[in-house]
């Protein structure tokens, strides 16, 4: 079921089959990526009654920055259309905005781990972890087709954790065959270090923080970048990217992305 590229594409949000829930359930404080508050479970005021979002072209230059970088990996299509079976939380029953919001999180994070599994299963090096990938992936699936009730009470960070041990030894593999390897980074604070053409070739970056950092023509090719925080970094090459790490990012045409990825619209034109 999960093939690469393919499966993928399905872990991406979907608008047109979502009913706003990223504008609904998700809180957010004024600051340099939000122009205003917003509690968990209330509406954005810029949420339209046919559920997109009022000011979706202008985002940036109306200081909604964050909007433009978050991609829910498909859950608000998930959560809609099959948790709660294309029923509307505007004209549900009271406590289904609630629930929903409830649901939401879970669920986009069971696909942000569908999303590292798929890859990972795509990974030549992973060939020996394969069956028990699968195996993990399947699992994932199947929790991310539970009742309401069921995901709102699923311990996430547990699944989270087994999936993570197996990613881990993905991961070890998958960076052993990189000549020139880099060293372990994990969790490194490169808060605007100068990188610009930096060998980091299968360099272990998980967790890394490398807001501003200059990576102008490094290379990052085998490099495992989960949960690295990447805005305003240039980019290259590497594996377990996903599309909020690069929406995120600052990048130019010269900057090289795996095909798992699509190249933001903000991205400028010229290095």
């Amino acid at each position: 079921m999960h093939d690469h590229p393919g499966a993928l594409a399905e872990l991406r949000g979907d608008c047109a089959n979502c009913f706003g829930l990223c504008c609904v359930a998700l809180p957010f404080s004024a600051s340099a990526d939000f122009a205003m508050d917003k509690a968990a479970g209330t509406p954005c005021r810029n949420l339209l009654d046919d559920h997109r979002c009022g000011i979706h072209a202008r985002l940036r230059e109306t200081g909604f920055t964050g909007c433009t970088v978050y991609d829910c990996f498909g859950a608000g299509q998930k959560v809609s259309r099959v948790t709660f079976g294309g029923e509307d939380w505007r004209t549900g029953p009271a406590d289904r905005a609630r629930r929903m919001s409830d649901v939401f999180p879970v669920v986009r994070q069971l696909h942000e781990l569908l999303w590292y599994l798929t890859e990972a299963l795509s990974l030549p090096a992973a060939r020996p972890l394969r069956a028990d990938l699968r195996a993990l992936l399947d699992a994932t699936e199947a929790l991310t087709l539970g009742t309401p009730e069921e995901l709102a009470a699923l311990d996430v960070a547990a699944h989270r954790q087994r999936v993570n041990v197996l990613l881990l030894r993905t991961s070890e593999l998958a960076r052993a065959g990189v000549r020139g390897r880099g060293r372990n980074r994990r969790g490194a604070d490169l808060m605007g270090a100068r990188l610009r053409g930096a060998d980091l070739r299968g360099a272990d970056l998980r967790g890394a923080y490398l807001i501003a950092a200059d990576l102008t023509g490094a290379d990052l090719r085998g490099a495992d970048l989960i949960g690295a925080d990447l805005r305003d970094t240039d980019l290259t090459d590497a594996f377990f990217l996903t599309q909020p790490q690069v929406n995120a990012a600052r990048g130019s045409a010269g900057t090289r992305l795996p095909g798992s990825v699509s190249r933001p619209a903000h991205w400028t034109a010229r290095g």
